[in-house]
């Protein structure tokens, strides 16, 4: 008689280094660069991280975004103003050997569509740099944007990934690297009235992406890196997300996880919808975009008159917001990926992704216990999900015992 085999398969664990991003104060990690990845690999291991996505990005002297403009501020944990060495990579895997931490994936988050030339040359030649150290630290993966050219439709940002994003896959194919894309609209990118400044935002683009992907023998090195706060800013829920993929045929199309939430704000919805606010934000003048870039990072109200960025673990919800898709539900996001992802949970990452504002704090006493906290949240919800899959799906159904009650169902509104 089969029972089946109670096997729990928990996630993978990690933590993207621009949680904290000064940790290592910037005057001594501008001189010695690989200071700030060991420093944030033993505040890995105090947190209880297992492993960490190291955040690279353009120095501050070299970026044409000021932080004062970003929502979310990049971190350049891993500094590439000068070529990561074989060296260089010694140095990082002696303290990731003595630490005990490991490394899911390299990110660096950046528009590489943008519209200017030189800008745009300037980040590719980056993210090549990122896929070199990727290589030499030994991981397999790039997580990053594509991005999108505000100043082209939609379908021409589709011919534009073609010619130049493209050939960046395939310097990621030569290299055995897969480049997993986060699918953030980006609505406060630019201070123009585009929302979605990030053309693969959702499965309908990814599908298409994939396909001129597929045209030119890329289509394994383009993966999504899914992050299910995206989707709540979208009004959309992981488990139609994950079922639309699964009845096209595209389920192998994820590849990683962040663990970010998003809580609605009602009142905000009320006033302005989902397409946040639209007028007298702050960020023009006249008919100029402002130069300034704290005025400039008044395009987010386009998304922050209406959510919130949340830290797993730290929100409360009312169920009635996990059925309006205005929160995760993180225990069915789970769940939801076991059964209609193609994935194989033990070598698949779930990276806590901290942007909750009240709580990014670069005090290190301070944020410890808070990302302690996220990390044990996620790490126990994943585990209760892997339990309840394990047995409802292994050893329930081999033996034939109906389930019980009706869990979320996709496309239900």
């Amino acid at each position: 008689m089969l029972t089946g085999e109670f096997r729990p398969r928990p996630m993978r664990l990690s933590i993207l280094t621009a949680a904290f991003q000064e940790l290592t104060p910037r005057a001594q990690r501008d001189a010695d660069p690989d200071l700030a990845i060991e420093e944030w690999l033993q505040f890995a291991s105090e947190i209880g991280a297992p492993s960490i996505e190291l955040s690279a990005a353009l120095h501050p002297t070299e970026s044409d975004r000021p932080a004062a403009a970003m929502l979310d501020p990049v971190a350049n944990t891993l500094d590439l103003r000068s070529p990561f060495s074989a060296e260089r990579a010694a140095r990082v895997r002696r303290a990731m050997q003595a630490t005990k931490v490991g490394l899911s994936d390299l990110a660096y988050f950046d528009n590489m569509l943008a519209t200017d030339q030189a800008a745009r040359n300037k980040k590719h030649q980056m993210m090549l740099k990122v896929f070199d150290a990727a290589v030499l630290l030994g991981t397999d993966a790039v997580t990053g944007f594509v991005g999108r050219n505000p100043s082209l439709s939609m379908d021409a940002n589709l011919a534009m990934f073609e010619e130049m994003f493209v050939p960046l896959l395939k310097e990621a194919k030569s290299r055995g690297l897969t480049y997993r894309v986060e699918q953030c609209p980006m609505p406060g990118w630019n201070t123009t009235d585009s929302w979605h400044n990030n053309i693969a935002y959702a499965p309908g683009p990814w599908i298409a992406l994939h396909r001129i992907c597929e045209r030119h023998g890329v289509g394994d090195q383009f993966r999504i890196h899914y992050d299910p706060s995206h989707a709540i800013l979208m009004g959309q829920d992981s488990r139609s997300v994950f079922q639309y993929l699964k009845e096209r045929g595209y389920g192998f199309l994820i590849g990683g996880f962040h663990v970010k939430g998003q809580v609605i704000d009602a009142r905000g919805i009320a006033a302005w919808g989902y397409g946040g606010q639209t007028l007298e934000r702050g960020d023009w003048h006249g008919e100029t975009p402002s130069s300034d870039p704290a005025e400039q990072a008044n395009a987010w109200k386009k998304q922050t008159v209406f959510s919130e960025h949340e830290l797993p673990g730290t929100a409360r919800h009312d169920p009635l917001a996990y059925l309006q898709n205005r929160s995760v539900d993180w225990l069915d996001h789970q769940l939801a990926a076991r059964e209609l992802l193609t994935i194989d949970p033990e070598r698949t990452y779930l990276v806590v992704e901290h942007e909750y504002p009240p709580a990014r704090i670069q005090d290190r006493a301070r944020l410890a216990p808070i990302l302690a906290g996220s990390l044990a949240f996620t790490r126990a919800i994943d585990e209760a999900a892997a339990a309840m899959y394990a047995l409802q799906r292994e050893v329930l159904a081999v033996q034939d015992i109906p389930l019980q009650g009706f869990g979320r169902e996709a496309y239900r509104s």
